[in-house]
C-alpha cells in the first residue's frame, strides 16, 4: 500500500475518540473501543424534553462514541503508516448492533439503553444500572471451551457436558456460561478477579451483588439472553452465517412512566463480542471466521511466540508488543472487510467510510443537539 493511500485511510479512521468538545462536567470514561461522555444535567433533562425521549425525565444521558481501535488479547494493535485502527470498524459494529436492537424491540424481547443514533459513530445511551455477569452464550464448542474439554474437563459454569465431543461440533443445547464483570468482593464462592467463570447457583445465592433485584430477574435475563440468541441466529442462518457464540450485557432502567425494567446494553451480535461462521465453509470441514476470531488467530501466526499472547503473566511483554509493532496494512484491510462485509450481508445496506468522522460528529452534536462546548 502506498504512503498515500495509507496516509487518505489514516483520516477516515476515528482512532482518538476521548477529545471531542462535548459539554460535559465529569471525566471523559474510555473503554478499549467505545468513550462515554456524561451530559450535564441542563442538557440531559433538556434532551429528554425535546426529543420525547421514554425516560424519567430525571434520567442521566450520555453520548457513546465508538472508534475504529482493534483491541484483541487485552491489547490495543495498530497498523503501519501510522493508522491507529480498522477502516470501516467502529460504523459496522455501530450498524450491526442497532440493526439487532430494532429487531429485539419489534419482536417485543427487551429495549436497549440506546436513545437516538445521531451519527453512524454516535450513540445518545441513558444510565443503566448493570448487571455484573458478562452473559455468555454457546451453541458450538469451540474456543477456550475447547481447549478446557480437550484437557478433560467436563463441568462449565455448574453444568455438565457430555463425553464424545468434537472440536468445532454443535453442542446439544444451547449454553449459558457467564462470567462476572468487573471484580466482585465478598460474594460466596466467586473469586475477586474480572471475568472469572459463575454457576447459576452462585448467582443464585448473591443475586444481589449481582444487580438483580429480585431471584425472578434471573429468570428474566436467561430468558432475554436466549430470546436474543435464537433471534440473531435465526436471521443468520438465513445467510447462510452460523452464530456460534456470543455475549451479551445486561441493565435496569426506568421508563417515563416509573417502570423499572431489565435492557439490553453495550453491543449485541457483532463480530466484536461474538463468533459467526461461514456455513458453506463449515459443512466442508472448514473453518472461516466472519468475526475478530480471524485476527486474532492471525496475530497468533504473525507473532513467534504465541504464547506470549495467551499467558496471562507475560502481560508486560504482550502489551510491548502491541506497542512496538506496526502490523502490515493488509492484515488491518482484511479485518476491515471482514467487519464491513457481514455488516453489509446483516444490515442490507453499504457500509460508508467517513472522510473525516470527528469533524462530522462536532457538526451534528451541534447543530441538531446543541451538545458542543463552544
Amino acid at each position: 500500500m502506498t504512503h498515500d493511500a495509507s496516509a487518505s485511510l489514516k483520516d477516515t479512521v476515528l482512532a482518538v475518540n476521548d477529545d471531542l468538545p462535548i459539554r460535559t462536567d465529569k471525566p471523559v470514561h474510555s473503554g478499549k473501543v467505545r468513550s462515554v461522555y456524561w451530559l450535564t444535567e441542563a442538557d440531559s433533562k433538556r434532551l429528554i424534553e425535546e426529543k420525547g425521549y421514554d425516560v424519567a425525565g430525571d434520567a442521566p444521558l450520555a453520548i457513546m462514541v465508538i472508534s475504529d481501535r482493534i483491541s484483541a488479547f487485552d491489547c490495543i494493535w495498530t497498523g503501519e503508516g501510522g493508522v491507529k485502527g480498522v477502516p470501516g470498524k467502529g460504523a459496522a459494529l455501530n450498524a450491526i448492533s442497532n440493526h439487532w436492537f430494532k429487531l429485539f424491540r419489534e419482536q417485543g424481547l427487551a429495549d436497549s439503553h440506546i436513545l437516538d443514533i445521531p451519527h453512524p459513530f454516535v450513540w445518545i445511551v441513558q444510565k443503566a444500572k448493570p448487571v455484573m455477569i458478562e452473559a455468555i452464550c454457546r451453541q458450538y464448542i469451540t474456543g477456550s471451551m475447547w481447549r478446557a474439554y480437550s484437557k478433560g474437563e467436563r463441568e462449565f459454569c455448574g453444568i455438565q457436558i457430555p463425553d464424545g465431543l468434537t472440536k468445532d461440533q454443535r453442542l446439544p443445547e444451547l449454553l449459558i456460561t457467564p462470567s462476572t464483570k468487573g471484580i466482585l468482593t465478598g460474594v460466596p464462592g466467586v473469586p475477586e478477579q474480572d471475568d472469572v467463570n459463575i454457576t447459576r447457583a452462585n448467582i443464585e445465592q448473591s443475586y444481589q451483588a449481582f444487580n438483580f433485584r429480585s431471584a425472578d430477574d434471573i429468570d428474566s435475563y436467561e430468558r432475554l439472553l436466549k430470546e436474543g440468541f435464537n433471534v440473531i441466529s435465526g436471521e443468520l442462518e438465513k445467510l447462510d452465517q452460523i452464530f456460534v457464540d456470543t455475549k451479551f450485557e445486561f441493565g435496569f432502567v426506568t421508563d417515563k412512566a416509573g417502570n423499572e425494567k431489565l435492557i439490553y446494553m453495550d453491543e449485541v451480535g457483532t463480530p466484536d463480542s461474538s463468533r459467526i461462521w461461514d456455513g458453506d465453509s463449515y459443512r466442508q470441514g472448514e473453518i472461516v471466521e466472519n468475526s475478530k476470531e480471524g485476527f486474532r488467530q492471525f496475530l497468533l501466526n504473525h507473532f513467534d511466540d504465541a504464547d506470549i499472547l495467551l499467558n496471562k503473566d507475560r502481560m508486560d511483554e504482550r502489551s510491548a508488543l502491541a506497542r512496538d509493532n506496526e502490523l502490515p496494512m493488509q492484515a488491518l484491510m482484511d479485518i476491515s472487510n471482514t467487519y464491513t462485509n457481514i455488516a453489509e450481508k446483516i444490515t442490507g445496506k453499504k457500509i460508508q467510510l467517513s472522510a473525516n468522522p470527528k469533524a462530522e460528529i462536532i457538526d451534528v452534536l451541534r447543530e441538531q443537539y446543541d451538545l458542543i462546548a463552544d
